[in-house]
């Protein structure tokens, strides 16, 4: 069976990496903290070296999400930092409204239905509906895959071309993606591949729009391969798919055409 369709796994504590939970520690604190922190005071609190907690704070002002404060030897958050939880209030709120319509197509399949984000040449699995299938693939909420590696990135790279735009890197793992591909599927109005996510793996995605029309997240279906083959994605599934797909959209304030929005 393919590692992804294992109905056990692992607890996740056993996948822990320590440093990466203590970087999680020190920005906790700085929220918590609200404005200037010093090394001491950090070091006091978290219980941790003085030499690490500037190392840590060293890594985060690289970044941009932490920076140093001219004159008092104090830390506080940047913006960034303040703009990444902003953006995940903002797909908070999409998801209350995706919500009840992803628990619907996923009564409705009985596949697990995903919400999906960008987020800097990547697209994130932000939450689920899952399957009422015993066997079904591992949650995938809050992993993240390469925009060209898959449908849940290729529905991004087709309605909102300038995701595109992170992927030069050719490190990060990013296909070609032929301008014959992207009229395919504005033509069916979804993306599908096989084996993209992981091996015995199937998944189906959709774009929702917002008022504007621009592409705010997206929808997928997702199963082991042997029960979405094609002939099931083209009978009923895909229909299912997008049907909700535009109700989302119409509940995010986009009130046009869906499909004549997708094949523009």
């Amino acid at each position: 069976m393919p590692r992804a369709l294992e109905t056990r796994r692992r607890p996740s504590k056993d996948y822990a990496i320590h440093s990466v939970e203590k970087a999680f520690d020190l920005l906790e604190a700085m929220c918590e903290g609200g404005g200037e922190l010093r090394i001491s005071e950090l070091s006091q609190r978290l219980e941790m070296d003085k030499t690490n907690v500037f190392r840590l704070l060293s890594t985060f002002e690289n970044r941009g999400y932490v920076e140093r404060v001219d004159g008092s030897g104090g830390y506080r958050l940047g913006l960034p930092a303040y703009a990444m939880a902003q953006k995940l209030l903002s797909h908070m709120g999409l998801l209350r409204k995706a919500r009840p319509a992803m628990a619907r197509l996923a009564r409705l399949s009985g596949e697990a239905v995903y919400f999906m984000a960008p987020r800097m040449g990547e697209v994130l699995f932000l939450d689920v509906a899952d399957s009422s299938h015993q066997v079904k693939v591992v949650s995938l909420v809050g992993r993240c895959f390469a925009l060209g590696t898959s449908a849940a990135g290729q529905v991004f790279r087709v309605f909102a071309p300038n995701t595109d735009r992170p992927l030069a890197n050719k490190a990060q793992g990013v296909m070609e993606f032929p301008e014959e591909n992207r009229t395919k599927i504005r033509q069916s109005g979804y993306c599908y591949n096989e084996n993209g996510i992981d091996e015995g793996v199937s998944l189906l995605s959709a774009p929702l729009f917002g008022a504007e029309g621009e592409v705010v997240a997206a929808l997928a279906v997702l199963g082991p391969s042997y029960r979405l083959p094609r002939e099931r994605i083209d009978g009923d599934l895909a229909p299912q798919l997008l049907e909700t797909a535009r109700g989302i959209s119409t509940s995010l304030g986009y009130h046009r055409d869906y499909m004549l929005r997708i094949a523009s």
